[in-house]
């Protein structure tokens, strides 16, 4: 599988099982993470929900490789990705994301639409789409939602990566922990403090904070994905993706 769900207790995990590409979001990996996240959703017995990755890195964002070969794919994968980020954040279950090694562009989005992320001082993340000629369009409305949209907008116009430590001084994430061996027992320190609360009352505040800050506004994710796919396929994008990839 290709995306997991456990659940433990009043606990579940949902692990991007795509180690070998990072985790990168294939339309394959997508489809499973829509499933999961239905699955969760119909889930009254569980609290809080952690996001993942398998192996050395969390995520290292949409498989480029994938759209490179067929650009037409592109605006599937962008929708599917608007509508996972949405059905994350319309979660009743608090979420966190334990974020190991690398969570770049869409993968780094995932991490914002959590309500916690945790990350370790050497990570790697950020959203270097304008590096490869790409719109970060998706990720966008909710980098505003995150940092305000001063810092949002320096972040995805400067591109490039943040380690975890950069990422913890301007909001990104809500911890960082000093090694990568200290990343689980911070996350299972969150979680269990967590999963103490009221399930009614956790899920009655994440609704009212999601219509406090416009998280329920569809409409302005979509039209990101119909943005970013439009410049993917522009020749400046495809020329610069396969000089990256291939070269």
């Amino acid at each position: 599988m290709l995306a997991t769900l456990t659940i433990e207790g009043c606990i579940g995990t949902l692990t991007l099982n795509r180690p070998e590409a990072r985790n990168a979001l294939s339309l394959d990996l997508l489809e499973e993470l829509h499933a999961r996240v239905d699955e969760v959703s119909r889930r009254s017995d569980v609290n809080v929900i952690v996001l993942t990755g398998a192996g050395k890195a969390f995520c290292a964002g949409m498989d480029l490789r994938a759209v490179l070969d067929a650009p037409s794919l592109a605006l599937t994968l962008l929708r599917s990705l608007a509508d996972l980020t949405l059905k994350l954040r319309a979660l009743s279950q608090v979420t966190v994301a334990r974020v190991q090694g690398a969570a770049i562009g869409g993968g780094c989005g995932l991490t914002t639409v959590c309500d916690f992320a945790i990350t370790h001082a050497d990570s790697k993340m950020g959203f270097p789409e304008v590096d490869l000629g790409v719109c970060p369009a998706v990720v966008a409305p909710w980098l505003v939602r995150k940092l305000g949209a001063g810092r949002a907008r320096a972040v995805l116009l400067r591109g490039g990566l943040m380690s975890g430590d950069e990422a913890l001084a301007i909001g990104l994430v809500t911890l960082v922990t000093p090694a990568p061996t200290d990343l689980g027992p911070a996350t299972d320190e969150l979680v269990s403090r967590l999963a103490t609360g009221g399930p009614a009352a956790l899920a009655a505040t994440k609704r009212l904070l999601n219509e406090l800050d416009g998280s329920l506004d569809a409409d302005i994710v979509r039209k990101g994905a119909e943005l970013s796919a439009r410049v993917l396929c522009t020749p400046e994008a495809q020329a610069r993706l396969r000089a990256r990839l291939t070269g």
